[in-house]
């Protein structure tokens, strides 16, 4: 073999080694969250609560939970569900509460080839309306090209850092416990629009809030800040046991 080639050859390795190295970063970074929307200031007393995947037959029994408790919320809605629920996202922008989109489909990004994970990003309840326009992926997922997309649709990727964990067996008492110990000024809550338990375990969230002098706002209202370095590692060990 000339020696050119061996010089070649040797290259393999590092090279394959770099690569699976920049693979890995990579999807470390999106699990992270590093640079998407996540938590507020952690002055004040300020939190967040967000619904994923309404509006849904829940949706009226939330609004009346969060109408006792006189506060409101950002609700992150599909496609699908809005054609299903219209009545319920009239009630929703009639109680004034921030709405977003949080997909076409309720698909992961790693399951989407590029074109249609551009239609997920590109479809907003609000496209019509002034920005800033936010969107949740599914899962929280992203593709190599989440980040590029949203870029070029005008979007804005907002994730959390408190998961309520609605979509378990939980009892609404225990999620809230579990809830609340975790939340802190600043605080983006992860809640879902459609268990049966949510409404129940909202109740004990929000009697939680006022005891500890928390108040519940919108997104915008918080507002929510870049994911840094340590508050990305803080969501790889609260979401991924990491």
């Amino acid at each position: 073999m000339a020696p050119e080639l061996r010089w070649l050859k040797g290259l393999r390795w590092p090279a394959g080694l770099l690569l699976a190295g920049i693979l890995a970063g990579e999807l470390l970074g999106r699990a992270a969250g590093w640079g998407a929307l996540g938590g507020g200031p952690p002055e004040g007393n300020r939190v967040a609560l967000t619904f994923d995947d309404g509006p849904s037959e829940r949706t009226a029994e939330l609004l009346s939970v969060l109408a006792r408790h006189q506060v409101q919320a950002t609700f992150f809605v599909t496609a699908p569900a809005v054609e299903a629920f219209p009545e319920a996202l009239a009630a929703l922008r009639a109680a004034g509460h921030q709405i977003e989109a949080h997909g076409r489909w309720h698909t992961h990004a790693l399951l989407l080839p590029p074109w249609q994970e551009s239609a997920q990003l590109r479809w907003h309840p609000r496209e019509t309306e002034a920005g800033p326009h936010l969107y949740r992926p599914p899962y929280g997922g992203h593709s190599p090209l989440t980040r590029l997309l949203a870029r070029l649709q005008d979007r804005q990727i907002a994730l959390w850092d408190v998961e309520g964990r609605d979509w378990t067996a939980g009892e609404p008492g225990t999620l809230a416990a579990q809830t609340l110990a975790q939340v802190q000024p600043g605080s983006v809550v992860l809640l879902h629009d459609g268990p049966a338990v949510t409404p129940a375990l909202l109740d004990e969230l929000l009697s939680g809030f006022q005891v500890r002098g928390l108040q519940a706002v919108t997104l915008n209202h918080l507002p929510p800040r870049r994911i840094g370095l340590g508050a990305g590692l803080r969501r790889l060990r609260t979401s991924y046991g990491l």
